[in-house]
């Protein structure tokens, strides 16, 4: 019989101000649960920022590569599209990471002398800091304002920043980081914040051969291994923890009637890890942890999403594979 987590009775003193941050409140809640799991967003620290960049660049990681084939070939037509739909606009990115593959849309409309302002969003004050030293040399001409928060709150920032139309950018995938029950109340609460005639241009990786799909999470070199336990160094490092590393593997799946790729961490013996000075957690043998959904979709499953969450489905970009859409809608 599985041994329940324990969690000792609360100190008289009052805890250090990290034991009150949402931080570890969310990984208590996590790995209290069962099953228990661990919240992806946390997986962005410095050292993870550093290797998610290296995971895109390996050679099994497909949807960088097919994203980028599309923004280089097709940045015209997507500016096009987007001056058909939509008045004079801004672009407000979600999760802009290190905008290497926005930038053709950045040059494209440059040079096209569009008068716009870029709002690149990101959780990680590392991506925007990093970005601050990189556009001014890279874009001279841009007009750009970093908003560092949560996505929704920096949405209406950006809102209220500028009363131009928005074209709302959610790149590289990152809708398949939910659920499709979540990616549609995702959806929902995006269009919730823009209002008729606003665009948003979101990236889908699509369903494909099931091989090509897993090796995408099972790189050779470990790097997304790495990636997924690296979160556990942050829990020591920042929380006071004492998971040994070695103690646990990465372990990714992929089902290709529903579409989802997940990762889990799993244990490799029975253990008791401690968090900070008062909260122990006991894992038995083999039991994963869960850490990630990777959602892939068709294209029908993309334009019923649309539609279900307000929004019109104007037209598809894919790569030459057909592997991924970067696709547009329009707020109705």
């Amino acid at each position: 019989m599985n041994t329940l987590p324990t969690i000792a009775a609360p100190p008289a003193r009052r805890a250090p101000e990290k034991f009150h941050a949402p931080f570890y409140r969310d990984v208590i809640k996590g790995l209290t649960a069962t099953p228990k799991f661990l919240e992806s967003k946390y997986f962005y620290d410095a050292a993870g920022d550093r290797l998610f960049q290296e995971i895109m660049r390996s050679p099994e990681y497909y949807p960088t590569g097919c994203e980028t084939e599309i923004l280089a070939r097709h940045s015209q037509d997507i500016i096009k599209a987007i001056r058909s739909n939509t008045g004079d606009f801004d672009l407000v990115e979600l999760g802009a990471g290190d905008a290497t593959k926005t930038r053709y849309l950045l040059e494209e409309m440059l040079a096209q002398g569009i008068d716009f302002t870029y709002f690149p969003v990101d959780i990680s004050k590392n991506v925007l800091r990093s970005l601050g030293q990189s556009l001014p040399d890279q874009l001279p001409s841009l007009r750009w304002e970093g908003l560092h928060g949560e996505y929704f709150e920096m949405l209406q920032e950006a809102g209220e920043r500028s009363g131009k139309n928005k074209v709302v950018l959610f790149m590289g995938a990152n809708i398949g980081n939910f659920t499709p029950e979540d990616a549609l109340l995702f959806c929902l609460s995006i269009r919730e914040q823009l209002r008729p005639g606003d665009l948003l241009m979101i990236g889908f990786d699509l369903k494909k051969e099931p091989n090509t799909i897993l090796n995408a999470y099972n790189d050779r070199k470990g790097i997304t291994r790495a990636f997924n336990l690296n979160l556990l160094s942050r829990i020591n490092r920042e929380l006071g923890a004492d998971f040994n590393i070695g103690h646990f593997e990465h372990y990714p799946t992929y089902d290709p009637l529903t579409g989802a790729c997940k990762s889990y961490l799993i244990s490799l013996r029975k253990q008791r890890v401690r968090i900070g000075a008062d909260v122990y957690v006991d894992f038995q043998e083999n039991e994963p942890v869960y850490m990630e959904i990777s959602q892939k979709y068709s294209l029908e499953e993309t334009n019923r999403m649309a539609s279900s969450s307000g929004f019109e489905p104007i037209i598809h970009f894919m790569d030459g594979k057909r592997w991924f859409a970067d696709s547009l809608w329009k707020c109705r």
